[in-house]
């Protein structure tokens, strides 16, 4: 088993820990709380008013019985009223004194004892909310022992009533009806929060809470697809989080999947790599062995042979540096790219039945600052590629052009190479994922590791890579190689050797 196939430790949270929260912490009992708080600070807000209200009515409620029994007091001259009925009618209104004015004058109706001074002077007629509930905070929280006047009209007859009152009586109503008031809205609220609660819980909390729990069960085992969320037929909110979360579950499985396949690649290819070491360091020998022999045709062909078995050898050693690390940092020189072009063309050694042309239009004297065996594998790399594309077209038709064509300019500083053929082109799946491994291959049976290692290489040396031209037959590649900055004295170094 290798390293990436290994369990790892298991330290993540335990399934369905969420649930073992304490209530007051769960999003649940946040919520309750905060329904019944919220509930009870609207019932707060509509009680002041109210209160403010009850206050207003009960004195105006006095103030009309008051009225009401002036009427007989006023019929008659109240010196003649006997002072135990002044007694019964202030006893039965709740009052210590009875004026009526009427067309500027005062008259005393009833009276039992004159206060020897009143602490608050109030108008019935004053219905401003901010003064109506300042008076009733005032009495709850100053009340229960001053004497108030209380002044109003008599319905429409011009008349005005006054009283003189202890507030005591008004302070205990109000009081008892805050007491109630506050109950009721309790009772109220508990309910209301109840109702929110499970509506919201329903709704919102157990979906929530769902989403956990399989984030949780998914983390455990994240290759299980028995793991990936059903998402709920809903189209709120919380449905597009369940589709969005199992969507990308799914790419996850991909993706883990993906880098199994390419552990076990990696697996598979360093075994490779050590037994072709072997062979190649066999191969070497025997080109070793074939330099010191005088035949003129093998010593023309072992140079190509000795450079070919050398950049193999090289392959092998750095055949993982894809899966594993990132490529070596290329060693800049200037070369000649035709000659690479022509390397490049020997090691395809086309045969002349598969009627492909390969043209090397490349001046001789193009140079091009690159590291020579890196872009050799680039340039290998696209011009396979072309030549299994027009290989794979069996058409017995003479007429089809087949061929690869090479060409170099440049533009300033920055050189711009050119691998055109005239093959079936790419199809679409292999333009939308034209540089990834495993996903970019244009055959069936590629795994497109060769155009992910080109684009590498080549943003390894500062330049870009692009596909050129539309979905028609053919492929066109351009790439486009800055020259690596030289600093100021090698620039004179350089210009004076040229003088």
């Amino acid at each position: 088993m290798t390293a990436t196939q290994q369990k790892p430790e298991n330290t993540s949270v335990p399934l369905h820990a969420g649930r073992r929260l304490p209530v007051l912490k769960r999003l649940s009992g946040k919520l309750l709380r905060l329904t019944l708080l919220f509930g009870l600070l609207a019932e707060v807000m509509i009680f002041i008013p109210i209160i403010a209200d009850m206050r207003v009515r009960w004195l105006s409620d006095r103030l009309n019985t008051v009225a009401a029994a002036s009427v007989v007091l006023a019929a008659s001259d109240s010196e003649n009223v006997p002072q135990s009925v002044q007694n019964d009618v202030l006893l039965a209104t709740g009052t210590k004194a009875i004026v009526l004015r009427e067309k500027g004058a005062s008259r005393l109706l009833a009276v039992s004892e004159m206060p020897s001074k009143v602490d608050k002077h109030i108008d019935i007629t004053v219905t401003d909310p901010v003064t109506m509930i300042r008076d009733a905070f005032d009495t709850l929280i100053n009340g229960g022992h001053r004497i108030i006047r209380v002044y109003g009209p008599v319905g429409d007859t011009g008349k005005v009533i006054e009283l003189l009152t202890s507030d005591a009586p008004l302070r205990n109503a109000m009081l008892r009806y805050a007491r109630n008031v506050a109950l009721i809205s309790l009772f109220i609220s508990l309910i209301t929060a109840g109702l929110v609660f499970l509506t919201i819980s329903r709704l919102l909390i157990r979906p929530i809470q769902r989403m956990s729990d399989n984030m949780l069960a998914f983390a455990q085992a994240p290759d299980d697809p028995q793991r990936i969320i059903k998402p709920e037929p809903r189209e709120d909110e919380l449905g597009i989080a369940q589709r969005e979360l199992a969507d990308m579950q799914h790419q996850l499985q991909r993706t883990l999947s993906e880098q199994k396949h390419l552990a076990d690649l990696g697996l598979a290819v360093s075994k490779i790599n050590h037994d072709m070491r072997n062979i190649l360091a066999s191969a070497q020998l025997i080109s070793d062995h074939l330099a010191n022999t005088s035949d003129p045709a093998i010593q023309r062909f072992v140079p190509k042979l000795v450079r070919t078995i050398d950049r193999a050898i090289n392959y092998s050693q750095t055949v993982l540096a894809y899966g594993g690390t990132q490529e070596a940092p290329p060693q800049r020189r200037r070369v000649k790219l035709r000659t690479i072009i022509s390397d490049v063309e020997e090691m395809l050694s086309l045969d002349a039945k598969s009627e492909i042309e390969f043209k090397n239009l490349v001046p001789p004297d193009f140079e091009i600052d690159v590291d020579p065996d890196q872009f050799f594998r680039v340039i290998s790399n696209l011009c396979r590629n072309s030549v299994q594309a027009m290989a794979s077209d069996t058409r017995s038709d003479p007429s089809v052009v087949k061929r690869l064509t090479i060409t170099a300019g440049q533009i300033g500083t920055t050189s711009i190479i050119g691998i055109d053929d005239t093959g079936p082109g790419l199809p679409p799946k292999a333009r939308e994922n034209l540089f990834t491994a495993f996903k970019g291959s244009a055959r069936s049976g590629g795994t497109g590791l060769g155009l992910a290692i080109v684009h590498e290489l080549v943003r390894a040396h500062g330049g870009t890579i692009e596909l050129r031209g539309g979905d028609g037959a053919g492929t066109s590649f351009e790439i486009r190689i800055p020259d690596q900055p030289v600093s100021l004295a090698e620039w004179r170094s350089r210009r004076d050797s040229a003088s």
